[in-house]
Parts: C-alpha cells; sequence; structure tokens
C-alpha cells in the first residue's frame, strides 16, 4: 500500500538517495548504541542486543532488521542544516534511537504484539519484566549518551560539543519523550471508548508520533549551537512529518501486508484502535460510519474476532471514507513539514535532503 505524495511535490528520487541517507544514520549512530546497549548488565544487555535486531533469541549475531532509521538520518541531517559536521549530530541520533526503542518494547507489551520487524517480540522471548526493565534503561541511557557527547567528542578529536548545548538536547529530549508517554496513555484510553473524534487522534499522534521526530529532527542543530528559532522550525517540521509518518502507520495498520510491515495482520483492527482511519469514518455519519460505531460499541467478542469479521470492518471504514481522509491528511502533513524548512537557511542540498526523507515517510509499504 502506497500513500503517494508526488502529484503534490517534485520527486527527488532522482537526485538524492534515501537509502544511502539511511545508511548514514546507522553507520554514525549504530556504533554510540553498541556502546551504549554494552553498558547494560546481564541479561538486559542481551535483551536489548536481541531486540535491535542485533542477536537472535540464542545470542547468536544476527543480520536483523533494526528499522528504518529515520530518526537518526534527520539529527544527521540537522546538523548540516545549520552548517555543522553530521556527525555532531551522532549522539542525539543515538539518543533518539534509545527513546524510540524504549517506546517499542513496552507498547508490544501494552497493545500483546508478538511479532515486530518479523520475528518474536522480546517480551514473548524474555518475559515481560524483562522488557520493561530493558526500556526503562534505554530511556535513562539516552540521556546518558547526551550529557556525555561534549567529553566524547573531545576525546575523538572531532567537531566540539558544548555542554551547555548538550544539556539544551537533553531538555528537548525529555519533553519529546514526556509527550510521547502522554500520547501512548491517550492510545490505550482510546480503545475502551467507542468513539474519539479526529481533533482528538490528531493531538495522540501528535504526542506519541510527531514529538519523537520533531526532535530527531533539531537535536543535531541544537547539539551544534543553533538558536532555538532555527531548532524550534526543524521541530515544526518534524512534527508534521511525524503525523504524516503516522498517517500513513496508520493504514498500514488496517491494510499493509504483513509478510511487508512485518505486523501482525488486522493488528489495530483486533485491537479496536481508533486511528485516524477509524476516526475519520465515524465522524461521517452516513450508513456506513454508523454500522461501523455498532460493531466496536458491541463488547461481544472484542478481541477475538475473525478474519471475516475484521475484513468487513475494515470495508466500512472504507466506505465511510476512513482511508480516503487518512490519505489526504498524509499529504496535508507532508506539505507542511515542507513549508517549515522554509523559515531554515541551510545549503540547497541539505534541503533536498530533507524533502527526500519526508517524501519516503509518506511513500512506503511498510
Amino acid at each position: 500500500m502506497r500513500v503517494d505524495t508526488r502529484l503534490d511535490t517534485q520527486s527527488t528520487e532522482a537526485t538524492v538517495s534515501v537509502p544511502a541517507l539511511l545508511e548514514r544514520g546507522r553507520t554514525l549512530c549504530t556504533p554510540r548504541l553498541r556502546e551504549a546497549v554494552g553498558r547494560l548488565a546481564a541479561p538486559m544487555d542481551t535483551v536489548a542486543a536481541y531486540h535491535f535486531g542485533w542477536i537472535d533469541r540464542d545470542g547468536r549475531p544476527a543480520a536483523g532488521d533494526g528499522g528504518k532509521a529515520v530518526r537518526p538520518a534527520l539529527a544527521l541531517l540537522s546538523a548540516q542544516a545549520v552548517g555543522a559536521d553530521p556527525g555532531i549530530g551522532a549522539p542525539g541520533g543515538a539518543a533518539v534511537e534509545l527513546v524510540h526503542n524504549f517506546s517499542l518494547l513496552h507498547d508490544d507489551l501494552m497493545d500483546g504484539d508478538e511479532t515486530r520487524r518479523h520475528r518474536a517480540t522480546a517480551w514473548t522471548v524474555f518475559g515481560p519484566a524483562q522488557a520493561i526493565l530493558v526500556g526503562d534503561a534505554l530511556f535513562a541511557l539516552a540521556t546518558e549518551v547526551l550529557l556525555e557527547a561534549p567529553e566524547a567528542s573531545a576525546a575523538a578529536g572531532g567537531p566540539a560539543i558544548q555542554a551547555a548545548d548538550a544539556a539544551r538536547a537533553v531538555r528537548r529530549i525529555t519533553s519529546a519523550t514526556r509527550k510521547l508517554i502522554d500520547g501512548q496513555a491517550q492510545d490505550l484510553s482510546f480503545e475502551h471508548r467507542d468513539r474519539v473524534t479526529v481533533e482528538e487522534c490528531l493531538e495522540m499522534e501528535g504526542n506519541k508520533t510527531g514529538a519523537l521526530l520533531a526532535c530527531a529532527s533539531s537535536i543535531g542543530a541544537v547539539l551544534a549551537g543553533a538558536d532555538d528559532r532555527t531548532a524550534d522550525a526543524l521541530e515544526r517540521y518534524g512534527h508534521d512529518l511525524g503525523l504524516a509518518f503516522q498517517a500513513v502507520d496508520d493504514l498500514l495498520g488496517i491494510w499493509g501486508a504483513t509478510e511487508v510491515t512485518g505486523k501482525p495482520h488486522w493488528g489495530d483492527l483486533r485491537q479496536r484502535k481508533k486511528s485516524l482511519p477509524v476516526s475519520a469514518a465515524l465522524a461521517e455519519g452516513g450508513r456506513a460510519s454508523r454500522r461501523l460505531a455498532e460493531l466496536l460499541a458491541d463488547p461481544e467478542g472484542r478481541g477475538h474476532e475473525d478474519e471475516e469479521q475484521l475484513a468487513a470492518r475494515a470495508a466500512l471504514i472504507e466506505e465511510a471514507g476512513g482511508r480516503a481522509w487518512t490519505q489526504d491528511e498524509a499529504r496535508r502533513r507532508h506539505k507542511t513539514a515542507l513549508a517549515a524548512l522554509d523559515e531554515v537557511p541551510m545549503p540547497d542540498v541539505v534541503r533536498e535532503h530533507f524533502v527526500a526523507l519526508a517524501e519516503f515517510v509518506v511513500v512506503r509499504e511498510r
């Protein structure tokens, strides 16, 4: 399933290699992630390494899918946006990935998801307690990585990071993490409500997804000493990009193919999540909308619906316009994100990279 925004923007695929940007993010940030995870006491180090895809469940080295690495790529780009070496953003990229994976470990357990990235989730392999502890530990490591960045940059002989800027980065990532947790709490509460407005859903997704992508899009610039006006503009780019990203994720959560996404088929419908397609469909008010509302309000069989029942609900969401509205929302947020870049004077090549990553986020199948 693809949400195509190329009708609205000029494609940058011919001039920018997004895979190269993502790989650069992995190359510069993964060593810092491995070093940080290596500080954890056993067996937390093993659980974390498994979650990141570095080892299999028996401890053997693995080349698992560690995720798209959009956030590290954005952290490096944000440093370049203010004229700094991309390496300045590497501690920020690592810290954001640590927070992101803290949230994934906890979310998988809270949502009861048994697969992620095409293999068993950490809590199903090592138990819920270990998943909780490792998630907590990754959040703590994110702060350590940022606060140690000035000393680490000096020891490596690379571009200097000032302690004051590292502290500013910590403030931004802790604020983003609080919003992320707020969003997860809102998301869980929505599962027990018959209706959620589109506005409530957008607020939740702005917290749960937008906040951390906003932080990733500015943290490299902050570490490079950029002023708050510049960092705030980059945050606005990331926030709207996060909403576009989540809109696509919501579509994939209903209509995505498990063999491509690595997530359970109909997963969001099984949990009765009030994602954007569902909320938009419920707001439409027509025959399909009313029937969908009846089914979601019926407590009978909650969480045990069969494939036919879930397929029927997906069809009602589409008939009520929830799928089309969410595709349009992804395009709208994509356009707004790009507009925020106009507030930051940056080299044309860096702007092209930001544009290419934004297109990648909203034109994808997983």
